[in-house]
Formats: structure tokens, sequence, C-alpha cells
């Protein structure tokens, strides 16, 4: 009895042309160069950012970034399944699941492709100059309590 081979990530990238994995020790070089800070207290900031997101979310939170997008937990009602290799029926157990809804900013940057006149793909931000997201909250009148 074989499985059916699993997609490699670089199967899943395929849609996204020359698309690759970006792991957190890529992002922390990239801030801790950009910011002048160390890689160790880079990576501490990150990890403890992306802790208290886990945190909040296994409270039940909803976490709202704007322009960024949304996370919220999803509660999943029981359901009875099928095995399609067998066509057995399987009961599912109820379940909480994380759902993300992009926000407009994103949504914006990721939709066109790479290459397309209007792309923002092709030109990231440069040292120095505010990414997109930071120009949409600067341009917000009003105190920004959401980070």
């Amino acid at each position: 009895m074989t499985q059916a081979p699993r997609p490699s990530s670089s199967d899943q990238t395929a849609a996204v042309p020359d698309g690759k994995t970006i792991t957190k020790k890529d992002l922390v070089n990239r801030i801790a160069e950009r910011t002048g800070e160390t890689k160790v207290v880079t990576k501490t900031i990150i990890q403890m950012f992306l802790d208290e997101i886990v945190g909040e979310l296994s409270k039940g939170n909803r976490l709202e970034f704007r322009d960024f997008g949304v996370f919220e937990v999803k509660a999943r009602r029981a359901r009875r399944a099928q095995n399609p290799r067998t066509l057995e029926k399987v009961d599912v157990p109820p379940k909480r699941v994380v759902k993300f809804k992009v926000g407009r900013v994103m949504r914006d940057c990721v939709m066109p492709l790479a290459g397309e006149p209007g792309s923002k793909v092709d030109s990231p931000p440069t040292q120095g100059s505010p990414s997109a997201l930071t120009q949409g909250q600067a341009s917000q009148p009003g105190p920004q309590t959401d980070g």
C-alpha cells in the first residue's frame, strides 16, 4: 500500500514565478541590517511578536493589523467525511482553525503578477524608504493604536 507523493514546498510555489521560501532567519538578517540592530536582538523581538500572536489566537482573540490583514480563530463543526482511497466514512471531530483575511495594501501588493504594469512585486522598498504598509499608516490621521 503506497501513498501518493505529497507536493514538495517547491511544487507549492509553482504558481508564482521565481517564488521561493523565505525563512525567519532571512527576515531577521534583513531587518537587523536595515535597523542596525544585532541579529540576536532582532530575532528575539520577532519571536516575541510571533509568540504574542499565537498567545492571543489561543485565547480566541482576533488580531487586526490595518492594511495587512486579520487573524481570527473559527470553530469548525464535527462532520462526516469520506476517505477518498477506501471510500470509508469517517467522523471528523470539531476543531478550531486559524483564518487570515488579507488586508487591502497586502492584497494590492501581492495580487498583480511580477512584471505586470503597476506591479509592486518587482520593486520592494529600498533601505531608508518606507514600505507601502508604513506609507498607508502614515497618511492616516490620529494616533495609531494597533501597532
